[in-house]
């Protein structure tokens, strides 16, 4: 698994797991661990959190398990240093 932020065409955005082999030109895909950011917090836009992760400004979801998050427009890979703090959000 690995970890990745997925903007939607509703305006979501999340951070989440998905199979190694995952289809990244897919629309729709299941994340797990997922958590939203309901507030970015970044000063340098959403791109911010796949590079460094939630700021101690963003507000974030708790997690959970997405069957199918529906309507993607952008995935962006996480680095390893921003998934912890993802973790820790």
């Amino acid at each position: 698994m690995k970890p990745v932020l997925v903007t939607t065409a509703h305006r979501g955005v999340f951070a989440g797991l998905v199979p190694d082999d995952q289809d990244m030109a897919d629309k729709c895909m299941p994340l797990k661990m997922a958590k939203m950011a309901i507030h970015w917090g970044t000063t340098k836009g959403v791109m911010e959190l796949a590079h460094s992760g939630p700021t101690q400004h963003s507000k974030i979801s708790l997690p959970a398990d997405i069957a199918m998050l529906n309507d993607i427009t952008a995935i962006f890979e996480i680095t390893e240093a921003a998934w912890a703090v993802w973790q820790e959000a």
